[in-house]
């Protein structure tokens, strides 16, 4: 669906686009993080073998069901990302986006979350690999607990969730105290987010932490997993943002010059999330133009399921009330996330 929108508007047609076909994730790149045994397992439930042995590590459950062919497929939609690293690497594209990955949840012997294999981990050990310095700034509602956990003692790759918080959204994990361990404190960055936030307190939790963070740490590449079930409406979260607090946010990252990896991740309203991964495409190929945001190139305007207004959203109102109890919490917790990370980097408070 966000191909057909892409494709529709000429967004795959420019200079500066290319699309291109994926390669698997190598059972050489999995085993950097995943258990031989787990991938095993993986494979034998995909040929229909379903045992105990499965069922421990998170297989046939209602969020992480068997189908044929499993381990394939999950290594194939997540080989988009490991593709785009290699391209990044090479030097040959600036920004790869692979809207079929971000399966931050799976851990290294377990599904979870409707993730099998954690395309996000191997591709920030592919970079690491490299030499590269890594920040990973996850915009899905839910916490990438997988993805944390990978390098919660380690320094050369730093995880930023913004999600909702755990006292309301699985995984129940993703608190502002969960900093980091080790060599790796402070490198483990969490902003939990109440129910019902929006456009501009999210913006303003996202330019007053990640931006002096991303300033500060200095990355070689960002990887951006750009999960839209933080849109109004989505069934499995309680946030209340438009697509524009995304687009806000990707021009933002774009604009520091960094090479972008960015993936899909969570949204479980298909229209608006396709509709939502087509606008962060718009901005990647185009930059924040408005007049390919909202209209097809020849000058069409493009339907979608809200209003005939192109790919972006229409602002939503918050109930005063409401509103203010959430901007109070946000603030709170922002304070707090930087008396706790920023000294470890050297950010003045």
């Amino acid at each position: 669906m966000t191909q057909g929108i892409v494709s529709s508007l000429g967004l795959l047609d420019l200079a500066n686009t290319k699309e291109i076909a994926p390669e698997p994730i190598s059972e050489e790149a999995l085993k950097w993080f995943h258990t031989d045994t787990y991938i095993n397992v993986l494979k034998r439930a995909g040929r229909g073998i379903h045992d105990f042995k499965a069922l421990k590590r998170g297989l046939g459950t209602p969020d992480c069901p068997l189908f044929k062919n499993m381990f394939e497929y999950s290594a194939l939609a997540g080989g988009g990302t490991t593709t785009g690293a290699e391209l990044i690497m090479s030097g040959e594209w600036q920004i790869a986006f692979n809207p079929a990955g971000g399966f931050h949840h799976a851990s290294a012997d377990s599904a979870s979350g409707f993730c099998y294999l954690n395309d996000i981990v191997i591709a920030a050990e592919m970079f690491s690999r490299a030499g590269a310095r890594v920040l990973i700034v996850d915009l899905d509602a839910h916490h990438g607990d997988g993805v944390q956990d990978a390098f919660y003692d380690r320094s050369d790759v730093i995880t930023l969730s913004m999600h909702e918080n755990g006292k309301t959204l699985f995984p129940g994990t993703g608190f502002v105290e969960e900093i980091g361990t080790g060599a790796g404190s402070g490198c483990s960055i969490n902003i939990p987010l109440p129910v019902g936030t929006f456009d501009g307190i999210y913006r303003t939790a996202f330019q007053e932490i990640v931006l002096p963070l991303t300033n500060a740490v200095a990355p070689d590449v960002i990887i951006l997993p750009i999960g839209m079930d933080g849109l109004a409406g989505d069934p499995l979260a309680h946030l209340n943002l438009t697509n524009n607090a995304y687009a806000d946010i990707i021009t933002d990252i774009a604009e520091l010059d960094i090479p972008i990896l960015a993936t899909g991740g969570g949204g479980y309203n298909p229209q608006n999330t396709a509709r939502g991964w087509a606008l962060a495409w718009s901005i990647f190929a185009h930059g924040p133009d408005d007049a390919v945001a909202g209209f097809g190139m020849g000058g069409v305007m493009l339907e979608n399921t809200a209003w005939f207004g192109g790919l972006r959203d229409r602002t939503l109102l918050s109930h005063g009330g409401y509103r203010d109890s959430v901007e109070k919490e946000i603030t709170e917790t922002v304070k707090k996330v930087k008396s706790l990370i920023f000294p470890l980097h050297g950010i003045p408070l």
